[in-house]
């Protein structure tokens, strides 16, 4: 069941980001409100990776470390990373230092280029996974999506790592492709009209 808490600003919120003024502040500015910049979506394909097994606020503490390490999310400097850098990485304490999520990263930046060069953009490609009958009903948790199992199996097709179906579904209600903040959250109607238009 997805529910709100009232912040000690008289705000309705999502539940989930009580307790942390980080987490408040993610949630009000970034959770679910739409990304169509492919810097910012292969970030966050990259996190969601990362997370996995982990909480996103330990991925939130992490982020700035996370972008030094990884030249900014840049996907085609991040294609450019060799085994150097891979050792450099696991040596890094800023990051999660997991060889196979690491090596993940890397890997999917050369997919990310070809993807480009393929469907246009990181963003139309994501954004074409949008489908308005399939959005969050802002009362029920889930784990996964038709559109989350649907672009899971197209990624892993053009090679993708660390993108399975839940994986991706975290990934899609973050950028806004889902919006899954709650009935009641100041943020769900913000995002709903923010949703772009490909």
């Amino acid at each position: 069941m997805l529910e709100t808490f009232t912040a000690p600003d008289g705000v309705s919120r999502c539940s989930w980001c009580a307790g942390d003024d980080q987490y408040i502040h993610y949630h009000d500015n970034e959770w679910g409100y739409p990304v169509t910049d492919d810097i910012r979506l292969f970030e966050k394909i990259c996190l969601e990776g990362f997370q996995s097994g982990l909480s996103w606020l330990t991925i939130l503490r992490k982020r700035e470390n996370f972008r030094r390490a990884f030249a900014g999310f840049d996907f085609h400097k991040v294609a450019q990373f060799d085994q150097s850098d891979v050792e450099r990485l696991l040596g890094d304490a800023g990051i999660i230092r997991h060889r196979g999520k690491i090596e993940a990263a890397i890997n999917n930046a050369g997919r990310a280029i070809e993807l480009v060069a393929a469907e246009g953009s990181i963003a139309k490609y994501v954004w074409s996974y949008a489908d308005p009958a399939d959005q969050g009903s802002g009362t029920q948790w889930r784990a996964t999506s038709p559109a989350s199992v649907a672009l899971s199996k197209d990624l892993k097709k053009r090679g993708w790592k660390f993108v399975g179906p839940t994986t991706m579904y975290a990934f899609l209600q973050s950028m806004g492709v889902v919006n899954d903040h709650a009935a009641g959250c100041v943020m769900r109607t913000k995002a709903a009209e923010a949703s772009p238009q490909f």
